[in-house]
Order: structure tokens, then C-alpha cells, then sequence
């Protein structure tokens, strides 16, 4: 009696079970031949190799010839293994100019700004994403049309302030220009304007959370994978600044960088060993910067494009 109701119950079985084996192997053939069809061929893994190359050549070429003398830059064919002389070089470089100091210089100038424009940039870019106050839209409108004025206009009045405030030649007056950027504040507003649930906030406010503690509790973690890219936008045009410094910095030990890089390239005849060794030296920060936080950055944009 129980083994003929269990025969006459029809079972739950989907529609792929159903099928009989041919079906189900064909059909698995299909979807394995759609994706063989879909993979990657030669051409696009040769086309990435290729962009390797000439992305990585010039910073292995540099190495190179940091590492020879001078002379071996006249040398044909041209040298592609590096030399022996890479700490001398080295050496040269720190007893030419005050490299220590530039690097410490550019480290202090570039953490200051690029922390302010990320705080600056998630505060501002809170208000006017999710408060509600009046001529916002028009205000947002004014701070994305300054990214239109170029810098060279503002370069003349803005020395004559860091006269007036008695900072030139010093590293405030680095710094201080660079505190907030406009794009900072409108890429801050577009990513919080979809990663962050308004109900989140009005949950917050029904709470007692205060404007301040909203965003410091609930709006800083929201905007964490904007803000690592920002972050290191931001640091990566910090520390390649040259046209602002070489203004406003005159004695040797306040020089950033870039401005020590150009003395070491200064004389009658350029020491493009002596060059090439301070760029590499330069380097080195950024690619630390992008190996520490090079996974959060992609992971920051792959969550803006996903929520974009």
C-alpha cells in the first residue's frame, strides 16, 4: 500500500532532471563551447604583454642607467643590463643636494594634503549629497566650474598672499593651496550619493545622532573604497608637484622632490645618471604607496562602477 503511493507521487525534480542524458550532455557541450568562444585569444593576450613591456621598459631602463656612469648613454649598442655603479650614484645624489631632506619634505606635504582632501572632500561631498539646503545644486555647480580655471591664473595672487601671511619658502605654503580640490569634493558627492541609503541616515537622526556623528560614525565607513582612491590620486599629484614648489621654495632644504630632481639636472652638461638615480629614488614612495593599497583602489573603483 505505501510503495503504490509512493509510485504514484509525482517527484520535484526541475526540468533539467527530467531530461533524458543526451539532452543534459548536449546541452552542457553548448555552454561549454559558448565559453571557449568567449575566452580571451592570442592576439588579446599579446596585445597585454605588449602593453607591459612598454609601460614597465622606461622604470627598468631607468634602473639601468642609475646604475652605469654617464658615459655608457653614448655607448652603441646602448646598455640593457645594469652596472656596478648604483650606490656610487646613490651617494651622488645625496651629497649633490639635500635628497634626504626633499624626501621627508614631499612625505610631510603630500600626507597633510592628501589627508585634508580626503576629510575635506567626504564632508563636503556628505552635505551635498544627502542635506537638504538651499542653492546646493548651484553651489556644487560653482565648486566643478573652478576645475575649469587654470592654475597659472591663480599663481600670481596666491604668491602675493603667502607674502602678506609670510610663508614663502616654507612648506605651508605648499601645503596650504592643496587642502581641498574640487574634484575631490565632486567625486566624493557622486559616490555617496548612491553608496549611501538615505533611510541609514534617517535612522541615524531617529537615534539622537547628531550631523557631526552621522558622518563621522555612519558616513566614513560608507565612503572608505572612494576614499582610498582618492587618497592615492591624491598623494600620486601631492608628490608630483613641481610647478607650485619651484615658486614658492627657494632655500635648499625646504625643496620637495621635484624641485631637487631639477637642480640635479641643472649645469652646463646633465648627468643623466645622476638624474635617472634621483627619479628611481623618487619612485620608490609611489610604488610602495601602490603596493600597499593598490587591492583598495581597484576594489574602490570596481564598487563605484558597480553601483554606477
Amino acid at each position: 500500500m505505501t510503495t503504490a503511493t509512493t509510485a504514484e507521487r509525482p517527484t520535484a525534480a526541475g526540468p533539467s532532471d527530467r531530461r533524458p542524458p543526451a539532452a543534459v550532455s548536449a546541452r552542457k557541450r553548448r555552454a561549454y563551447l559558448r565559453l571557449m568562444r568567449n575566452r580571451p585569444g592570442r592576439l588579446a593576450y599579446l596585445t597585454l604583454v605588449a602593453v607591459l613591456f612598454f609601460s614597465a621598459f622606461p622604470l627598468y631602463y631607468s634602473v639601468v642607467v642609475a646604475s652605469r656612469d654617464n658615459s655608457a648613454l653614448g655607448q652603441i649598442p646602448p646598455p640593457v643590463l645594469p652596472g656596478a655603479n648604483l650606490v656610487e650614484n646613490v651617494e651622488r645624489v645625496f651629497t649633490t643636494v639635500p635628497f634626504d631632506a626633499a624626501l621627508i619634505n614631499s612625505v610631510v606635504v603630500s600626507l597633510t594634503v592628501t589627508a585634508s582632501v580626503v576629510f575635506f572632500s567626504t564632508l563636503a561631498g556628505f552635505a551635498f549629497a544627502k542635506l537638504e539646503f538651499k542653492a546646493s545644486k548651484v553651489l556644487l555647480v560653482a565648486v566643478v566650474a573652478t576645475m575649469m580655471v587654470p592654475v597659472q591664473l591663480g599663481v600670481i595672487p596666491l604668491y602675493m598672499l603667502m607674502i602678506d601671511l609670510e610663508w614663502t619658502d616654507t612648506l605651508w605654503a605648499v601645503i596650504a593651496p592643496g587642502l581641498v580640490n574640487a574634484f575631490g569634493v565632486f567625486f566624493m558627492t557622486q559616490y555617496l550619493r548612491g553608496a549611501l541609503p538615505g533611510e541609514l541616515i534617517e535612522a541615524a537622526r531617529v537615534d539622537g545622532a547628531s550631523t557631526f556623528r552621522i558622518f563621522w560614525q555612519v558616513v566614513l565607513p560608507a565612503a572608505r573604497p572612494a576614499a582610498v582612491v582618492l587618497g592615492v590620486l591624491t598623494f600620486l599629484t601631492a608628490w608630483n608637484d613641481y610647478f607650485w614648489p619651484l615658486i614658492v621654495l627657494s632655500s635648499p632644504e625646504n625643496y620637495t622632490v621635484q624641485v631637487a630632481l631639477s637642480t640635479l639636472a641643472g649645469g652646463y652638461v646633465t648627468d643623466q645618471s645622476l638624474v635617472l638615480t634621483g627619479t628611481m629614488l623618487a619612485t620608490l614612495p609611489l610604488l610602495a604607496v601602490f603596493a600597499l593599497l593598490g587591492k583598495y583602489m581597484i576594489s574602490g573603483i570596481m564598487q563605484g562602477a558597480v553601483k554606477g
